[in-house]
């Protein structure tokens, strides 16, 4: 796709909504996390940021109660997830999840929910045409069903797509066309939205394009107006998101659908688990994008305030590595609700992000690699790989923020983690003899062993599974080594 295959080319969670500066800015809350901050305590960071606009990737019950007690100055869009799309495909199943996390949340919880995203980047390129023929007739259904239930003006149906949906057969914006092997699939789609009064929502990565390919102009990832301008017919281009923007704004045009509002789904920066991935440049692009939208000037093919979602509020320690450890990293906040960096959205008296309140924390100690045990111990690989696997250490490796830490340092953070996600339980910390609890903070320069969160009893059950499951790995493991 030349210069523009500016996509997440893997779906995921969370993203914060920059819709005009009337509108106000909102926030993609995803949960894919061993520990969740209680939503009550996410809800007030929520307000307390000026943060007006929130998007799920689920419909879970805790969250949106939490959602209505703000009262309706937070717009709610709520997801179904794309292994429901097959049963979406029964319209009176889709009445049943219209009813159960729509209907009763509105009328008895007092949820402004606006949107209801059904599937997630399903027609993503990795996927393999798993949902192509399951997405439409699943949205129809819903649209029927919040017709039927009276809802049809107040809460839109929208379909967050991968900008891989579309590509441009000359580099350029306008080249753009929706993609060729899947191009009736995206038509139809499209034409759902503009008969419904629906918008198409989509969503753009530079940090992906530049993660992809190396030999990719760092500087058009970003708005300080330092890369080399792309010209267009006379259209000149200084950032990449513009141009991926017109680019699409091109092929809905060229399909009689330029008329169709867009969302900017997800756009952000991680700040770690990759050596581009980190809170200077997470810091330069957030912030940069937040004064290009802030103008209200928009695209060069579309005028006018950009509605978009920055990715994401919050990390989320469990979700797939598979596109790359940098994805549990592209939170604004840490996983207990800290800034990362300074970001000013324009929404608060000080300029900046105001942390979670109201946090508890499990006891101030930390399992780390016995100071009298060797580093060529046979059994430091076998626990060092369980630890990772079971744990988190997307903060290992070149260029990431613990990538500086000796061999000692490296096993410390591997069981600590594994540690921290189990609860601090005495049997996560003992790895064959390895391993040894402290009270004296390891962190170190830019890496944070991390202490983790009291559990959120709302979601007990998955949560404390996790521990169950673990923890019976780690014995079984250690019977048979």
């Amino acid at each position: 796709m030349g210069l523009f295959p500016w996509s997440k080319s893997f779906g995921v969670v969370l993203f914060l909504v920059l819709v005009s500066p009337v509108s106000g800015i909102g926030a993609n809350w995803g949960t894919q996390s061993t520990h969740r901050l209680p939503p009550e305590i996410v809800v007030r960071m929520l307000r307390e940021n000026g943060i007006r606009k929130v998007k799920l990737f689920d419909a879970d019950y805790d969250t949106l109660k939490a959602l209505g007690k703000a009262g309706p100055e937070l717009e709610v869009m709520v997801g179904i997830p794309n292994d429901m799309l097959s049963t979406m495909g029964s319209l009176k199943a889709a009445e049943k999840w219209v009813s159960k996390n729509v209907s009763v949340h509105i009328s008895n919880n007092n949820v402004n929910i606006r949107y209801v995203a059904v599937g997630n980047e399903p027609y993503l390129t990795t996927y393999n045409g798993t949902y192509l023929r399951t997405t439409l007739p699943a949205m129809q259904n819903v649209q029927t069903a919040l017709i039927k239930a009276g809802l049809g003006n107040k809460v839109k149906v929208t379909c967050p797509l991968n900008a891989d949906v579309y590509e441009s057969s000359s580099g350029l914006p306008s080249g753009g066309d929706f993609r060729a092997d899947i191009h009736g699939f995206v038509s139809q789609l499209v034409k759902f939205l503009s008969d419904n009064g629906c918008p198409f929502t989509i969503n753009i990565y530079p940090f992906i394009s530049l993660y992809i390919d190396p030999n990719f102009p760092v500087e058009y990832a970003f708005f300080d107006g330092n890369a080399t301008p792309l010209n267009d017919g006379g259209t000149t281009y200084t950032n990449m998101f513009d141009a991926n923007h017109d680019t699409l704004v091109w092929a809905l045009q060229k399909n009689g659908f330029g008329n169709v509002p867009i969302i900017i789904g997800e756009i952000g920066w991680p700040t770690d688990g990759d050596r581009n991935a980190n809170a200077q440049l997470a810091q330069r692009f957030n912030q940069g994008f937040m004064q290009h939208i802030s103008e209200g000037k928009g695209t060069p093919m579309r005028p006018g305030p950009i509605d978009a979602y920055l990715f994401s509020l919050i990390d989320e320690d469990a979700k797939s590595i598979q596109p790359g450890n940098f994805e549990r990293h592209w939170g604004i906040f840490t996983y207990d609700g800290l800034p990362k960096y300074s970001l000013n959205l324009g929404t608060t008296n000080s300029g900046s992000l105001v942390q979670a309140k109201n946090v508890k924390y499990l006891e101030r100690k930390w399992c780390v690699f016995k100071p009298n045990a060797k580093v060529d111990d046979p059994q430091i690989a076998p626990s060092m790989s369980y630890a990772c696997g079971l744990g988190d250490c997307t903060s290992l490796g070149y260029g990431t923020s613990c990538g500086g830490l000796d061999a000692r340092g490296n096993i410390s953070y591997a069981f600590n983690s594994y540690y921290q996600i189990n609860n601090q339980l005495d049997d996560a910390c003992k790895f064959q003899g390895l391993g040894t609890v402290t009270k004296s903070d390891p962190s170190t320069g830019t890496c944070r062993y991390g202490l983790m969160i009291e559990p959120y009893y709302g979601g007990a059950e998955r949560q404390l599974g996790y521990t169950r499951m673990a923890l019976a790995l780690l014995f079984f493991l250690w019977t048979i080594l």
